[in-house]
């Protein structure tokens, strides 16, 4: 049986699973990942998926309205950002204020879900799902802050954090391929644009129908061509810039080492460079600059 090609997950949010009819997708995989059943109700306009940027591979996204009132802001991020958590708070922030209007009550703020699909390594951790719990701590006590009874009979929450949003990060680049549960199945599509035929997490027998390359439309195809080689030249291009950024890290701190009258032996085991280009750092030449050429 011919293998058939499945589009990568932020050009079917961006071109598939914004139609009514494909919604069983995206419940599928927020379900799994939130723990409860997902409904979508509409599928809101987000700032940063405008049509005009369909070209730009680094970051995209897509909002979702439950049946429950609840915002759920998916964002696929492939550039290494070092602010991407103030990120985080700023965006989700914004769509709660946006989405309640002048003069109604603080108790009608809307449930907000930020997800990030990350493809570079944010943050120090080893796991590669993360989960946000807001929860106010007693600084003596050590105990938790709850609502109280009016507070949970009229708000139908169960703990503080029921209010405030809930942030979870993917980290597709830490996931190693060991699939030991259904959220692990959507994950290894996330890395993979692939389905495997034991796979039973919700959404999947959908997102097989629905998300197949052979299934769209010449033009369609060859845009999501076009969109693939650019993020291939884009991630070399940022590749590129960190080996290169490594590499003068490295230099600057063989100057250092030679600055501080260490022998050379020492200064190559240190620096990982090689012992001519330690040699040649100490002469004075300029070792990047000789390589460029």
């Amino acid at each position: 049986m011919q293998k058939r090609t499945l589009i990568s997950f932020d050009w079917a949010i961006k071109k598939v699973l914004r139609h009514k009819e494909n919604f069983k997708v995206l419940e599928g995989f927020l379900s799994e990942l939130l723990g409860f059943d997902v409904k979508i109700e509409s599928i809101l306009e987000s700032e940063s998926n405008k049509q005009h940027e369909e070209d730009k591979y680094d970051r995209v996204d897509i909002l979702v309205s439950s049946n429950k009132n609840e915002l759920m802001l998916i964002e696929v991020q492939y550039d290494d950002e070092v602010d991407y958590f103030h990120r985080m708070v700023f965006g989700i922030s914004k769509l709660i204020t946006e989405y309640i209007s002048e003069g109604q009550p603080y108790g009608e703020i809307k449930k907000a879900y930020s997800i990030n699909i990350m493809y570079f390594r944010i943050g120090q951790g080893q796991d590669y799902v993360y989960e946000y719990e807001g929860k106010f701590v007693g600084r003596k006590k050590k105990d938790i802050l709850n609502p109280t009874k009016v507070q949970k009979t009229k708000y139908g929450i169960d703990t503080v954090a029921d209010i405030f949003p809930k942030y979870y990060i993917i980290r597709v680049g830490s996931f190693k391929e060991e699939v030991q549960d259904t959220l692990d199945e959507w994950i290894y599509f996330l890395k993979k644009s692939e389905i495997k035929p034991t796979f039973t997490a919700k959404g999947m027998q959908e997102a097989q129908k629905v998300l197949q390359y052979e299934n769209m439309n010449p033009e369609d195809q060859f845009a999501y061509k076009r969109h693939i080689e650019n993020k291939r030249i884009e991630m070399g291009v940022t590749e590129t810039a960190i080996d290169k950024g490594k590499r003068m890290m490295k230099i600057e701190f063989a100057k250092d080492l030679l600055a501080e009258a260490m022998p050379i032996e020492n200064v190559v085991k240190l620096s990982k460079l090689t012992l001519e280009e330690v040699q040649a750092i100490a002469r004075g030449e300029d070792i990047d600059k000789e390589e460029d050429e």
